[in-house]
């Protein structure tokens, strides 16, 4: 896991020094709000698209026996109805990580069978496609609102109670719903 992110900085790091067009360089503040500390980098590949690459990281245990550890990672090609990083655009965008989940009660829609006093390990990935806008607020602010929908898949397995180790097997869950959500800040580099 350190690997994957110690790449994915390089990555981000690579891609902030060789650009000579614009770039921007966002946070997803709700995710913020789930204890998620994330970043992106959207790169413009040219006068109405841009590739997008973002992530979040949880490491951080919660009281309560509730855990919420992951990593997620988007990668998004983005088509731009007027001109880059301003206005509406349109996207393509997939998905990966991990997860280690438990002590939540979640009472609707894919996720009503989870249990409160089970815990669930395993990784996700899917991908979709996401409509958003974008503010311009100044020369180098902007703030952009992003919706997605698509497909994907959990691999998972399950334990008896959050703190157990003892598994209880494994299983695959199918979702089909809301696959990205966000509300970014983003500083322009020009």
């Amino acid at each position: 896991m350190k690997r994957t992110w110690m790449f994915f900085g390089c990555f981000l790091l690579y891609s902030a020094v060789i650009i000579s067009q614009t770039a921007g360089i966002k946070t997803n503040i709700p995710y913020w709000g789930l204890i998620t500390p994330n970043l992106g980098i959207e790169v413009a590949l040219g006068k109405k698209a841009t590739f997008e690459v973002s992530g979040g990281f949880n490491p951080f245990t919660l009281p309560d026996n509730k855990y919420l550890k992951h990593w997620l990672a988007y990668g998004e090609f983005r088509y731009w109805t007027c001109e880059k990083f301003n206005g509406h655009f349109f996207g393509l965008h997939g998905l990966g990580g991990q997860y280690n989940v438990g002590g939540w009660d979640i009472p609707f829609w894919h996720f009503k069978n989870l249990k409160k006093d089970s815990r669930y390990q395993g990784y996700a990935y899917g991908g979709g496609i996401s409509y958003g806008y974008q503010w311009i607020l100044n020369n180098r602010w902007n703030l952009e609102l992003t919706l997605g929908g698509g497909y994907a898949q959990f691999h998972y397995e399950k334990f008896p109670c959050t703190k157990c180790g003892t598994s209880q097997g494994k299983d695959v869950h199918e979702y089909l719903g809301p696959t990205k959500g966000a509300i970014s800040i983003i500083y322009i580099i020009k």
